[in-house]
């Protein structure tokens, strides 16, 4: 359950501590005194979603911290995660929501650790069920319907809604498949046409080597320069080894060499350059007969000239085409051959697409048959129950069915699920959204939050105004139920019911009020007031006079006699054997003189 509640810099709300104790913890105040702010507050700790609104004017950062009793469901998700838990028998989560230049900022941590959005939702619906205002509103939702439906169902039945869901993707994924075969089947001919054209134009070319162009770009110009490289190298050669007019460079380097040997012979310290010479007197004659070589292994080939002419015009096309290199030419024409493979090979054909579309869809239906036939109990089930916890609201001749349809298979199963309903004898049973009331639909909620909190483990149900639209009777019908409900759940509830309040194990009043300038500390000090709010845990002499403050709006002898009887009529509730009943310890006249000594 739901210990306490830490408040910083939040809408309204400067700072506030709260602390929370099992059974009916109740809100009261003026209406637009703030009572729903602190819920907000509690579904924002547990990963609601923040705006531009959470931050109290005047601060950069709001801080939440919502402090919960340790179980043994908790302790299994803390291990699950790798959190490890606390000295103290508690689960901390907390939120932190800053604002930088417009830009919003949040950090959720769990007893300290930083946690994502989807661990901490998986967290969320382990520790509260939160009823919103408004959600009355959404009853008549056939998508709600559905999915409160299934939620009654369990694992079980949630886990075949998910082979549904999946049997309904990968139908859609092949019927989507045939779908777009059969639209473009003559565009996919057409495209099958123009790459085996290229595939013929590329295998006729006979791409192998990525370097082919460019060895033959060097041997056009060795081929095409034949004549010239000849004369050239015969210049080389008689300049290196044999020249019949002048000393050539091997002669030259003899000398020196002779020279050299003379002096290292009279100075060793020469001997180094002596042999430096030596080395290139072998390397020019080396390079003489390589250059001899080559000029002895040029030929003219026009034949061959021209071949290798018409090979470079022809990958040049190629590149031009597929390139603009080789190098990708070729990889054009790994990726055509790959395109046409899955144009043209197996698997592809419209036979085989038609066939596992087919029985994809039959897939499907079976799945669908299966949920359907896990729903039906159900339905059955809930309507059993839901009437139980109905007839106490003051709703007696009550009916209720869950009324299942079949349709189209879609990702929730072939069942169009309707809450069909009729509050009085002789009416006939009609969709709820057209025939509830807002008292009815508040009433209709509350038990249907009833038949879930005999399957649900989750310890605490905050409920914001469930009562709204209601009065006499069945406030009274209501304040039982939650009187009920807080027996094996601990209970929040905002209300406008002074019954309710009254049957309550807690009671907190909301107020706002006026903050003086520069008050608070010294980084929020302002020079002008402002508003915030403040809670009050009432005690039992204070209690009779907000139950008055509910009921007329004044303080008269008269509504703080009416209050103190709805104090004891909450008694007799909680104890319908009148053992232990509560004794109001306020008079009224006390409490009238108390609450003029407050307006004063």
């Amino acid at each position: 359950m739901l210990v306490s509640l830490r408040i910083e810099n939040f809408a309204l709300i400067d700072r506030l501590d709260l602390t929370f104790g099992s059974g009916l913890n109740v809100l009261t105040g003026e209406t637009g005194a703030g009572k729903s702010i602190i819920l907000d507050a509690l579904d924002l700790a547990l990963g609601g979603k923040a705006h531009s609104r959470t931050i109290r004017m005047g601060s950069t950062k709001t801080f939440l911290e919502a402090s919960f009793q340790l179980s043994d469901r908790l302790r299994a998700w803390l291990a699950e995660t790798e959190i490890d838990p606390l000295e103290d028998p508690v689960l901390i989560c907390s939120r932190e929501v800053s604002s930088a230049q417009g830009t919003l900022r949040s950090r959720s941590r769990v007893n300290g650790v930083l946690v994502n959005k989807q661990q901490m939702e998986s967290l969320r619906d382990r520790l509260v069920e939160i009823t919103a205002q408004g959600q009355t509103l959404q009853l008549g939702q056939p998508a709600l319907q559905r999915d409160w439906l299934d939620a009654f169902g369990g694992k079980a039945l949630l886990a075949q809604r998910q082979l549904v869901a999946d049997a309904f993707q990968k139908y859609q994924t092949a019927q989507q498949q045939l779908d777009r075969y059969r639209q473009t089947a003559q565009q996919r001919l057409q495209q099958i046409d123009g790459l085996n054209f290229q595939r013929q134009e590329l295998s006729e070319a006979d791409l192998r080597d990525p370097e082919e162009q460019t060895q033959l770009t060097h041997e056009y110009q060795r081929l095409s320069h034949s004549v010239e490289l000849q004369a050239q190298s015969s210049t080389a050669y008689q300049l290196l080894y044999d020249s019949p007019q002048a000393s050539a460079c091997t002669d030259l380097l003899g000398k020196a060499v002779a020279v050299l040997e003379d002096m290292s012979a009279v100075d060793p310290q020469v001997q180094p350059i002596s042999d430096l010479v030596q080395e290139a007197l072998a390397q020019v004659q080396e390079a003489g007969t390589q250059i001899h070589r080559y000029g002895d292994s040029l030929e003219t080939d026009p034949q061959r000239l021209q071949e290798v002419e018409v090979r470079l015009q022809q990958l040049k096309q190629i590149c031009r085409k597929y390139g603009p290199t080789l190098t990708e030419a070729i990889a054009h024409q790994v990726r055509i051959e790959a395109e046409l493979e899955a144009l043209t090979g197996e698997g592809q054909s419209l036979e085989a697409l038609e066939q596992a579309s087919a029985a994809a869809r039959t897939t499907l239906i079976r799945a669908c048959e299966q949920l359907t036939a896990l729903r039906q109990p159900i339905a059955l089930d809930l309507e059993t129950r839901l009437i139980r916890e109905l007839k106490p609201l003051a709703m007696e001749k009550v009916q209720f069915c869950v009324q299942i349809e079949p349709m189209a298979p879609t990702a929730h199963g072939a069942d169009r699920i309707t809450f069909v309903f009729s509050p009085n004898p002789g009416e006939p049973l009609q969709p709820l959204a057209e025939t509830a009331s807002g008292g009815e639909m508040s009433r209709f909620l509350l038990a249907l939050k009833a038949c879930f909190s005999q399957i649900d483990p989750v310890a605490t149900f905050v409920f914001d105004e469930v009562d709204v639209g209601v009065s006499g009777r069945v406030a009274q019908a209501i304040a039982e139920k939650l009187h009920h409900l807080s027996q094996t759940h601990q209970i929040l509830c905002v209300t406008h019911q002074p019954i309710i309040a009254a049957i309550a194990d807690r009671h907190f009043r909301v107020e706002k009020t006026i903050v003086a300038a520069d008050s608070g500390s010294a980084e929020e000090q302002r020079s002008e007031p402002r508003t915030a709010i403040r809670i009050q845990s009432l005690d039992e002499r204070e209690r009779p006079l907000e139950l008055a403050q509910l009921a007329g709006g004044s303080a008269t002898d008269q509504v703080l006699a009416f209050a103190a009887s709805l104090l004891a009529q909450a008694d007799q509730i909680r104890n319908p054997s009148g053992a232990g009943a509560t004794k109001t310890k306020a008079s009224p006249s006390r409490a009238r003189a108390k609450a003029q000594k407050r307006a004063s």
